[in-house]
């Protein structure tokens, strides 16, 4: 008969490394989770604790509108920005990809200078970039000017959502994407894709049927990134953007002049929406290995 094994005291060690996980978590989720109970006070509630009553005022609030501020229109342009920053991060990180899969002529520098966007400082590249197209304004108007008074007047800026606006955020999502590109790729086994070859399959449909469908739960999550990075983008997008801000800077510049819990609902709903995304993710990338096993 086997001897019941004796299950042995966990060292000291364990405790104090799990007290000091249990404070990390509590310090980086806790100021979020103070922020969404907040959100749900009465109409007497304050930025602060204690709670003052339970309802959703603040919610109702929220969507009659805050101010001068139209949040539903910065809610619809973060969505369409980031589905456009979405697309556009998994089109070129797939891409980028495949051509580093083979020897690419200055590919190293190449590189090196994508993956340079990360440690810049964020302000720096928004500055920068908005200084571009603000160069680009002085030149189409000089020709404007020139060539084709008529039109000056209708010319505004080059500056704008999807212009720089679009390309600030892509300098912080694709670096993202083409490091998780490499990781797939890196572990991708070409037998597969030889073998669709060596069965009469063109490139194409050899890509299409073969590399593609073992490839796209990593599509899956390079969009979720690239979503998700520009629906949180304030340094990049705080001079690119134009006319118009995202939720995001709207959200910055309530911050100054809000004095109600009305902005910590606002705070909950996109972080709700955030986790959505993720939530989404997820989902299809099951559904895409179910069915293919």
């Amino acid at each position: 008969m086997a001897t019941p094994r004796v299950r042995e005291p966990r060292p000291a060690s364990f405790w104090l490394l799990g007290g000091v996980f249990a404070a990390f978590v509590l310090f980086l989720y806790g100021p979020m989770l103070a922020i969404f109970v907040l959100s749900f006070q009465g109409p007497e509630g304050g930025l602060t604790f204690p709670m003052r009553g339970w309802s959703l005022y603040w919610f109702r609030q929220l969507w009659e509108g805050i101010g001068v501020v139209d949040i539903g229109a910065a809610l619809r342009r973060s969505l369409a920005l980031g589905a456009v920053v979405m697309v556009c991060t998994v089109a070129f990180s797939l891409l980028a990809g495949l051509a580093y899969r083979k020897k690419l002529p200055g590919g190293t520098p190449l590189f090196y200078v994508v993956v340079a966007s990360l440690i810049m400082p964020s302000i720096i590249v928004s500055l920068g970039i908005g200084l571009l197209f603000r160069l680009v304004d002085t030149g189409a108007k000089a020709v404007l000017e020139a060539h084709f008074p008529a039109l000056l007047d209708a010319y505004t800026s080059a500056l704008g959502m999807f212009t720089s606006g679009l390309g600030a955020q892509l300098t912080w999502t694709l670096p993202f994407g083409l490091l998780i590109m490499f990781a797939v790729f890196n572990r991708f086994n070409p037998a597969y894709e030889e073998a669709a070859r060596d069965l009469g399959a063109s490139p194409w449909q050899a890509f299409r049927h073969v590399v593609l469908p073992l490839i796209g739960p990593s599509l899956v999550g390079v969009g979720m990134f690239g979503f998700t990075l520009s629906w949180d983008e304030i340094a990049r997008s705080s001079q690119v953007m134009g006319d118009f801000n995202t939720l995001p800077l709207e959200l910055q510049g309530l911050t100054t002049t809000v004095t109600t819990p009305v902005i910590y609902a606002l705070g909950t709903v996109t972080t709700v929406i955030s986790f959505a995304v993720m939530g989404l993710t997820l989902g299809l990338v099951w559904l895409w290995r179910r069915h293919r096993g």
